[in-house]
């Protein structure tokens, strides 16, 4: 009974507590739901902001672009009258213009040849006093003026007045050691500049002259000129206005010429020379035996010291002799003058033979130098290769021009001797028959 009632008594007692608990949760739940409406009413709010924020946004750009789209429809009207304006203007300036254009080319490109006469002929020097306007057409991009036409022409006839007049000039001058001054020069028209050292290369660009390699023969200079002004007439020019000038220092002289054959070159040339001693004085000394011979025929009772003397000089020593010991005797005494007579032609004959054989030797020597050139830097410069080929050519010439004179000197020679020989062999034979004839009278 009392545990009944003792359970009873707590089920009274939960039942409160459970009531109270169910009723903290409901207000709880009702506290977090008005939170939440007051947040998503907050929520709302804000994106309505938003909303109505981007709504204007749009409105604004929309408005933007209209005007926008005004303006592009303005600016695209513009345009398209503009360039109806552009259009008619073209036009019209083409028709006013007319052969304008034309005239422009005609004067840029005299402006162009005038510009290249003042920067390399020698007028430049001391008339160029139109240069600069010159220069201002050439880089011009529209039409001349009328102050640039007129200065174009000027200048033309500036051009024309130098080139008839021969004027004492001051020019900057570059001597061979590269040290540069200011000297005195005579200016020949337009065909050269002329100063102490003879004709004088002008560089119209830098303004400065230097000489030239080599000058001719009989050339100018400035001191003639200055003490002697008809002078000129008697004068080597150069028409070509330099070229021909530059050109001659291109050209060898001899002894450049004969260098350029190099050592095989020399041999021949010293063959030449023997050959020649040896020609001259074998010649020489035919002409002197010649003359000998020819007194000794006027004389021949008086034998002298030459061949025929000699000869003569046989018969006379021994009157007792056969004829056919007489006529061994005499063969003898030709033979051996023949020997002298003959003495160094051989050698001619020799060396006519060997100059063109070294001539030979040279030119193989010379192209075996050029194929080495072209081995070791190509062919595409010729100047490289002109060495050995002018080796290889020199020296077949020199072997040509050396075997010639040679040739032809023992062709002489050995006439001159054969003739000589055949003097001799007569005056044999007629002693040989006179003795015959004596002692056939005698027997």
């Amino acid at each position: 009974m009392k545990l009944k009632t003792l359970a009873l008594a707590l089920t009274l007692v939960s039942v409160p507590t459970s009531v109270l608990a169910v009723d903290g949760l409901v207000e709880k739940t009702r506290q977090e739901q008005k939170s939440e409406q007051a947040h998503n009413q907050a929520r709302e709010a804000g994106f309505k902001q938003t909303e109505a924020e981007i709504r204007a946004q749009k409105e604004a750009l929309l408005a933007k672009r209209k005007l926008l789209n005004t303006q592009i429809d303005n600016l695209s009207s513009t345009f398209s009258q503009n360039e109806k304006s552009l259009a008619q203007l073209e036009e019209e300036l083409r028709l006013e213009s007319g052969s304008l254009g034309e005239l422009f080319g005609v004067v840029r490109q005299t402006a162009k040849d005038l510009q290249a006469e003042l920067e390399t002929s020698v007028t430049g020097a001391d008339r160029h006093q139109y240069a600069a306007v010159v220069n201002d057409i050439v880089d011009a991009k529209a039409l001349p003026s009328l102050k640039q036409l007129n200065g174009l022409w000027q200048g033309m006839n500036e051009q024309i007045t130098a080139s008839s007049e021969m004027r004492k000039v001051s020019v900057s001058y570059i001597n061979g050691e590269g040290y540069q001054s200011t000297v005195d020069a005579y200016r020949l028209g337009s065909i050269g500049l002329i100063g102490e050292q003879g004709y004088l290369a002008w560089n119209g660009i830098r303004q400065v002259a230097t000489p030239y390699l080599k000058q001719p023969e009989n050339g100018p200079v400035a001191s003639q000129i200055a003490s002697q002004q008809t002078g000129l007439q008697m004068a080597v020019v150069d028409p070509s206005r330099g070229k021909m000038l530059e050109q001659l220092a291109h050209t060898p002289s001899l002894t450049e010429r004969l260098s350029q054959g190099g050592v095989v070159g020399k041999i021949i040339l010293g063959l030449l020379a023997i050959g020649g001693i040896i020609a001259l004085y074998r010649g020489c000394k035919l002409i002197w035996i010649r003359q000998q011979i020819n007194a000794q025929l006027k004389k021949p009772e008086n034998p002298g010291n030459n061949p025929l003397g000699r000869v003569l000089k046989v018969y006379d020593t021994d009157q007792k002799r056969s004829v056919e010991a007489l006529e061994l005797r005499l063969l003898e005494t030709i033979v051996d003058e023949q020997q002298g007579l003959e003495r160094g032609l051989s050698m001619l004959k020799l060396l006519a033979a060997l100059a063109p054989m070294l001539g030979l030797l040279g030119t193989v020597t010379g192209m075996i130098e050029t194929f080495q050139v072209i081995t070791q830097f190509g062919n595409g410069d010729p100047k490289v290769m002109a060495g050995g080929i002018s080796m290889a050519l020199v020296t077949t010439v020199l072997g040509l021009i050396s075997a010639m004179p040679l040739l032809l000197a023992h062709n002489l020679l050995s006439a001159q001797a054969d003739a000589i020989r055949s003097i001799l062999e007569k005056q044999g034979i007629s002693l040989v028959a006179a003795e015959a004839e004596k002692t056939g009278s005698t027997a």
